[in-house]
């Protein structure tokens, strides 16, 4: 069983168990073993945990982001010693590019990233196609370096039976715990939901213009909190929207969208707020009319699902 170690940043806590739900298929086969600090017993030397795990891992995966490279810890010890274990072959060191930021010019900007080109994993509409390529990307490295289940098992079979270990003790898996969300941790949230929204619709309007000829589509952004989609149909207006973000506490709480692209930002046809279940944060819609029904009051969305609900506004007059 090969041993992985995620180098990352808390800022990035919620993209991390992402990509562990993504990877859990290769933990269900054995195959590999994850751990970060968050697995680290009440009690425990937060240093000395760390430095063992990164030690005794077979793959580093370096979630990069801006707060990852801001981070000393991260940067000058996480990463410092997981580049010099990669350069004597000791362990495969993988970077996996969170969010946009000036990578390429850091001590390991010579890897290959785990996606395609190195693009980021905010950039994708959606971010499961991203978590695959990543996932596809670990499987390979283990592959490459003989780091397989079958090859650990044969070894520990090997092994005299005074070195195997007990069984680990039965737990239940309902651990989660409510936590009160900061004004800092929901106003980042929007604010990348924001971004999502933008990237969403960048792309959907590429894909929409490539599968259908009399359609083009034209995304621009106005500033850093306005953008604007327009779909040509036969080279006429066939939809079009201005979509901002207005912050938490103003007239408009949170994420706007208008049919129309000339009107200020006092007239909107839908928004959507920030809520919270206790575990997680997301998008809730008004509901205000959409084509004469009521939807979205009661539901609390997911970036994606709140980026799709706005998309499908936009899209509707043409279906």
């Amino acid at each position: 069983m090969a041993k992985l170690f995620f180098s990352y940043s808390h800022r990035d806590e919620t993209m991390r168990d992402e990509l562990e739900i993504h990877l859990s298929m290769l933990s269900r086969q054995g195959i590999i073993e994850m751990w970060h600090d968050r697995r680290i017993d009440a009690g425990k030397d937060f240093g000395t945990e760390i430095d063992e795990n990164l030690e005794e891992s077979d793959v580093i995966l370096l979630l990069v982001s801006p707060y990852f490279l801001a981070s000393d810890y991260c940067y000058d010890i996480e990463m410092k010693r997981a580049l010099e274990r990669h350069e004597k072959g000791e362990v495969r060191v993988i970077p996996v590019i969170l969010h946009p930021c000036d990578w390429h010019d850091a001590p390991f900007g010579k890897l290959l990233a785990a996606t395609k080109d190195g693009k980021a994993v905010s950039k994708y509409p959606n971010q499961h196609d991203a978590f695959l390529e990543i996932v596809n990307a670990i499987k390979s490295a283990l592959k490459e370096t003989g780091k397989t289940a079958i090859k650990k098992t044969k070894e520990s079979i090997s092994d005299s039976p005074i070195k195997q270990t007990s069984a680990p003790k039965p737990r239940s898996s309902n651990l989660r715990i409510k936590k009160d969300f900061s004004d800092r941790e929901k106003d980042e949230f929007l604010e990348e939901s924001y971004e999502y929204i933008a990237n969403y619709f960048e792309g959907s309007l590429e894909e929409l213009q490539n599968r259908n000829s009399p359609i083009k589509g034209k995304f621009r952004r106005v500033d850093a909190n306005h953008f604007t989609a327009t779909i040509y149909k036969n080279d006429k207006i066939a939809s079009q929207c201005k979509i901002w973000i207005g912050g938490r506490g103003g007239f408009i709480n949170g994420i706007a969208y208008s049919s129309s692209i000339s009107t200020n930002d006092n007239s909107f046809n839908e928004s959507m707020s920030v809520e919270e279940d206790g575990f997680m944060l997301f998008l809730k819609p008004i509901g205000m009319a959409f084509f004469g029904q009521r939807r979205g009051e009661n539901e609390l969305l997911s970036q994606q699902g709140a980026a799709e609900y706005f998309w499908e506004i936009l899209i509707q007059p043409l279906q």
